[in-house]
Order: C-alpha cells, then sequence, then structure tokens
C-alpha cells in the first residue's frame, strides 16, 4: 500500500506545531519533520519556538537540534536531511508528517528543486562588500538590476540570501530565480504527499506574533542569544530574534524594548510573504479558523486517510 505523507503549512505562529502534536498523539503512526531553516541549530530554542522535550517525547521528531550554531547550513543540505528522514520513517511503516513556515525549504523537500553549486572564493568577496557601510543597500541594487524576480522575493535586510543571489548570479552568469522554486512550476511533488494550509485573519496572527514575542522575552530569549555570542554561523546569526537582539547586545544603540519591538515587526513581515508565498501553490488545501487552530484537528484527520 503506498503512503501518504502530510506537509502542514503556513505562517509563522499560526499554530502548525501543537496541531501537528494533536495530529501525532492521535493517529500513533506519525513522526514529525520540522521543516524550518532554524530549528536545526542546537542552541536557538526559545527564539525558533522549538518543540520542547516535554514534547519531542510525547512523538518522534526530525530536523531538530540536528548541527551547531556554529555551522552555516543551506537549503540543498535540508534538502538532502529531509528526504533521508522521510525514507526512514516510510520504511518503518509510519507515516511523516511535515510541519513548516519556510517556503523554500518547504518545496525544496516536496518538490524536484535542484540547487546551484557554490564559490566560496566570490561569497567571501561579497560578504566583505555587505559589511561595508552602505554595501548591503547596493548589494540589493544589484540583485534588483540584474534579476528583479530574484529581487522581489527576497528580505532586502537579509544579508545572507543576498549574498547568495549575487553569488550565483556572477558565478553562473543565469539569474538566481532561474533555480529553485518557480523553475517549474508546483507539482507534481517528488513523492506521495499532501499539503493542508493553516490559515489565520491577519489581525488574530498580529496578536499571536505580539503574544509569541512578549512569551520569548519572558522565557530568557536575550540571556540565549547572550550566550550564543560569538558561536553563531553567518546563517544563524540572520535568525529573526537573534540578529535584532544580537545588534542590542553588540551596542548598536538600540534598547532591548526597540530590539523586540523590532522582532514583533518583522515577524509580521515575515508572515505577510509566507502567506504570499503559500497562495502560489494551488496544491495546498487551505482550512481557517479565528479561533484555536487545534480546532481544526478534525478538519484535518478527515483529509489524511491512511
Amino acid at each position: 500500500m503506498t503512503i501518504t505523507h502530510l506537509a502542514l503549512v503556513g505562517p509563522t505562529a499560526s499554530g502548525k506545531s501543537a496541531l501537528a502534536l494533536h495530529v501525532a498523539e492521535r493517529l500513533g503512526d506519525v513522526e514529525l519533520v520540522s521543516i524550518d531553516s532554524m530549528q536545526v541549530y542546537r542552541g536557538l530554542d526559545v527564539g525558533t519556538a522549538k518543540p520542547t522535550p516535554a514534547e519531542r517525547e510525547r512523538a518522534r521528531h526530525h530536523l531538530v537540534d540536528c548541527v551547531g550554531p556554529e555551522t552555516d547550513w543551506s537549503v540543498a543540505q535540508f534538502q538532502a536531511r529531509a528526504r533521508a528522514a522521510v525514507a526512514e520513517i516510510e520504511a518503518r511503516g509510519h507515516r511523516a508528517l511535515l510541519v513548516g513556515g519556510t517556503g523554500l525549504y518547504v518545496q525544496a523537500v516536496v518538490d524536484d528543486l535542484r540547487f546551484p553549486g557554490e564559490d566560496l572564493a566570490l561569497r567571501a568577496e561579497l560578504e566583505a562588500w555587505t559589511a561595508e557601510p552602505g554595501g548591503v543597500a547596493a548589494a540589493y541594487a544589484e540583485v534588483q538590476a540584474r534579476d528583479p524576480e530574484a529581487a522581489v522575493r527576497i528580505d532586502p535586510h537579509n544579508v545572507r540570501r543576498i549574498v547568495r543571489a549575487l553569488e550565483v548570479i556572477r558565478s553562473t552568469g543565469e539569474p538566481f530565480s532561474s533555480f529553485g522554486p518557480g523553475v517549474a512550476g508546483f507539482g507534481p511533488a517528488s513523492f506521495p504527499v499532501s499539503l493542508v494550509g493553516l490559515w489565520l485573519p491577519r489581525d488574530v496572527l498580529g496578536r499571536r506574533i505580539d503574544d509569541r514575542t512578549a512569551a520569548m522575552r519572558s522565557a530568557g530569549l536575550v540571556d540565549e542569544v547572550r550566550g550564543l555570542q560569538g558561536s553563531l554561523s553567518r546563517t544563524a546569526s540572520q535568525a529573526i530574534g537573534y540578529k535584532e537582539v544580537l545588534a542590542h547586545l553588540d551596542g548598536d544603540g538600540t534598547t532591548e524594548d526597540e530590539a523586540f519591538d523590532l522582532i514583533g515587526r518583522r515577524t509580521r513581515s515575515f508572515a505577510r510573504r509566507q502567506r504570499m508565498w503559500f497562495r502560489r501553490d494551488p496544491r495546498i488545501e487551505w482550512l481557517g479558523t479565528a479561533q484555536n487552530p487545534c480546532a481544526l484537528l478534525p478538519a484535518l484527520l478527515a483529509r489524511w486517510t491512511p
């Protein structure tokens, strides 16, 4: 019998992880695969809303705490690890429930995406350039000029993605947007999987983001980041929450209150980009609620037949 897996997607703070945990406990043959670009890092716990040790005891989780915080982690590496996890789960006769809001990572696992190689010397040159005053803005302007489609998809503040885009553009002579998502459209998926999206009204999601940001502060995000100072890779240091607190601790002139206000604003902006990304995928069946997302459990179970 063919095993059909499930991908549960949606913006940050929409309640995906809690709902997925209920699904795994209810069905018994389900293992969770985190499709998150930052939960792979050991030590980045509070700011990534990583499942707690108690939650990981309730259901088996994959792609959590895979590498140290000093590691540069790529979507190509994640693709290989996630697909291996799905294969292992299937070999046990179980089903994988992929949970994530990082659109590129979701599509990299579900679809047959291919990624360009790396030019580390050019990358180092670009990183040095973006570290100079005005360098990030100038680099982003070059991406806009040479690959407008890629520029629309990249946060102007995301140095890592800007550098990667220019690395590919300059080293291959091809647009960054000609690789990866959107090249061949959506589907068919590379393995049997259904896609379900979790939708909440924007005002409800905004309040949940504000609550999560406040909870992270209360849970000790500043102390967590302080303990990681000097050990974060270029990739890990770009995570929302860590980037802003690092800047505050490094003395950029922002107060702690201002840092957390910026975290909230950037998280809401990220959530908007997530919605836009997932809305492009016609395979996603959306489930919506203005209440507790876990109330969608019966509807989700009905859409995932054994």
